[in-house]
Parts: C-alpha cells; structure tokens; sequence
C-alpha cells in the first residue's frame, strides 16, 4: 500500500510542478518509471467534438483519432476506462482526462497486462484526472493545448467565442449540463454561458446577431455586462436591464440580440426565467416532449432602458431541458421545410439515452442531415441539462 501511494503521489507532485507546456513530459516520465509504461499519448477533444487531436510539438507526428469508432472515442464517450489487448502481453490503456465533468480527451498509456495492469488502472484514472485539471489551470500560460484541439484553423470571430465559453460540459450532483457550437471552426454570434454557486445555477442561451467579427463583440459585450452585473449580486431581470443598457449605450438599437435566461433553485427546482428573445426550450418529461413557452420581451439593446418582467417554471427530478437557437428549428431541407418543433421532439426522444454532454452533438447531426449539407447558412446551438434535484 505504501509504495502504492507513494507512486501516485510523485506522479501528481510531477504534474504539479511540471512547466505548463510540459505536462506530457512530466506524466510520461513518472509513468514509464512508476508504472513500468511502454508509452503514453495525451489526446483532447477537437472543437467539432468529432476527432481527439494528439498533443505534441508542432508538427505533428501522430495521426488524429476518432470520437465515435476508436478505442479512445469510446473511453471518451462513455466517462469510462477502456482497455485494450495488445500483442506482447501489453494492453493499452484509454483513460478519460475530465475537469469536473468538462470532458477534454483521453490518456493512452500502453502497459504490461495481466495483474500489473489490473492493479495499477485505478490509480491511472485518478492520474488522468489530476492531469486534466493541470491541463486546464495551464492554459492560461501557454497555447499548446488549445493548438492542439485544432482540426483547422479557426476564424477570429470562432476564436472569441471559445474563449468566452465556460466549458462544453459540468456535472453535478443535482445536474448534467452539456453544450455544443456549430459550424465549431467559423461560430461568430451565438453563444451559452453557466454558473453555480451552493445553491442556485445561472444559465443564459445567445442567439446572437449579424455576422463575423461584429457578431461576436456584440455576444461578447452581453456576456461580460451579465457576469459584471451576476458578480454583483443582482437579481436575473436586473441583470437582463445592465446588459441591455449596456448594448444600447453602444450601438443605439443598431444591433440587439435574443437571450433566454434562467436561474434555478438547486434546492426546491423552482426556476425564475427572463426571455429576452428568441432561444427556445423543450423539455423530456416522463417520456413526452413538449416545448416550453415563455413571454417573450424585447431582445437586449433594442431600445433604452427596457423592463424586464420574470417568469417562473419549475424542474423536476428525471427532467431534460433543451435549449436550441434559431439555427437549429429554423434551418431549412433543400425542399425548403423548417426543421421545427416536431423534427426536434424526435430527435430528442431518439438521443434520451445519451448522457447531456452528447445530446447537443447528436442533435447537430440530425439538422445537419435535415439541412442536406454539411455548410449551415446560420450560427447553431444547442444546450441539453438533465436535472436530478437533490
């Protein structure tokens, strides 16, 4: 037991104290001296959640691998180990590199098999998690990392709205939360962010108006005046008032955009909702799907110093929440049908076994395959939360 300990405590002490652009590095040596392995890999999720992108110095030498039909894709998929039988009597290892439900890849570590891979795969799942959180502290010093979620090049606008993104997925014990952006690599307008405290979950859902550049400022003036006026204590209508007066006071009703806001009570499921716009909310309950509606108000920065009314709902244990944009029940077949309430009611009773976190992608497939091209016309976003209450 103690040298048991010892070891996973110098594999975390090397991460802890490893450069942020060698993290690989650091867990690499530990585990081919502590865990007798072969070699190790770090994958991350690419930003269209379709590809685990390998970390390593530019350029490249490993080859991208699947999210879907891979070895890792599964252990990605399913927030599990996997392990794979090699020949040689070595197995290899995918392990899930999660920051409290925020899942960013895999850890490949190829190993001995038998009892030593037995007994040691505990411990390299507790190890790939220590490195996903220095993986995530570590991006704010270098760009290794969010280089390496790159399948190509992101536009500059897709590139401020990742960075104001909170994360794809959260868990907890009273929700799930996952999210998902389309088209990943050129997304300008809309956008979701989310917060928690020991009580109550603030979550907003943006879609945003105009194109390129233009779009995503708008976005991310709304986003900053929301966090500025939440991190002040403010109730949600209150919030929805600062940021609308702060997009008016800068584009004088030129540009507004849509907003659904929510805040739960962690406690009693009781939620306090201001619609500002046109982002929509369908719920799974008890094996129906229903759309939610709400009163909808003025879209932020349309006019000065707009009123904002809220509403209340409620959630209960088993429940799921939708959110889409208008990207999504708007876009067209080539025949052009709307997508619409109905196609999504299927599509969300046919992903209802999905985890939140891979609903927003299989449901992106679905309208992609609606639309009939791989290219949309407008930004698409959609947020599924699964609520257990407590």
């Amino acid at each position: 037991m103690t040298t048991i300990t010892n070891r996973f405590v110098a594999a975390e002490r090397a991460l802890r104290t490893a450069a942020p652009h060698q993290l690989l590095d650091a867990v690499r040596r530990v585990l081919t001296d502590q865990y007798a392995a072969d070699s190790v890999e770090l994958f991350l999720a690419d930003y269209g959640l379709t590809v685990l992108q390998p970390v390593s110095v530019l350029p490249r030498t490993l080859q991208p691998v699947s999210v879907h039909n891979s070895p890792a894709g599964r252990a990605f998929g399913a927030q599990e180990p996997h392990v794979e039988t090699l020949s040689g009597e070595l197995v290899r290892a995918h392990l899930p590199v999660t920051v409290r439900g925020d899942r960013l890849g895999v850890l490949t570590v190829t190993l001995p098999g038998g009892e030593h891979a037995e007994g040691c795969l505990g411990e390299l799942a507790e190890i790939a998690e220590v490195l996903g959180h220095e993986v995530f502290v570590a991006e704010r010093d270098t760009d290794l990392y969010l280089q390496a979620r790159r399948r190509d090049r992101l536009t500059l606008a897709a590139e401020m709205q990742w960075q104001l993104l909170p994360g794809r997925s959260c868990v907890r014990p009273e929700y799930e939360l996952g999210a998902q952006l389309e088209p990943a690599y050129a997304i300008f307008g809309d956008n979701f962010d989310w917060s928690a405290s020991a009580d109550r979950l603030s979550l907003y859902v943006t879609n945003g108006m105009g194109e390129g550049i233009e779009a995503s400022l708008l976005t991310n003036l709304a986003i900053n005046a929301l966090r500025n006026a939440r991190r002040a204590g403010l109730s949600i209508d209150d919030q929805a008032a600062l940021a609308d007066q702060a997009v008016y006071a800068h584009y004088r009703g030129r540009c507004y955009l849509s907003m659904l806001m929510l805040d739960f009570d962690l406690a009693t499921g009781r939620v306090r909702v201001v619609d500002a716009g046109s982002p929509r909310m369908l719920r799974l309950r008890r094996g129906g799907v229903e759309r939610v509606p709400f009163d909808a108000q003025l879209p932020l920065g349309m006019f000065e110093e707009t009123d904002y009314v809220v509403q209340e709902s409620d959630v209960e244990p088993g429940d799921r929440l939708v959110f889409v944009s208008d990207g999504v029940y708007g876009v067209a077949s080539p025949g052009g049908e709307a997508y619409g309430d109905a196609a999504l009611a299927r599509a969300i009773q046919s992903t209802r076994l999905l985890p939140a976190a891979e609903v927003p992608r299989a449901i992106l497939r679905e309208v992609t395959g609606h639309r009939g091209r791989s290219a949309p016309d407008d930004d698409a976003l959609v947020v599924c939360l699964d609520w257990r209450g407590r």
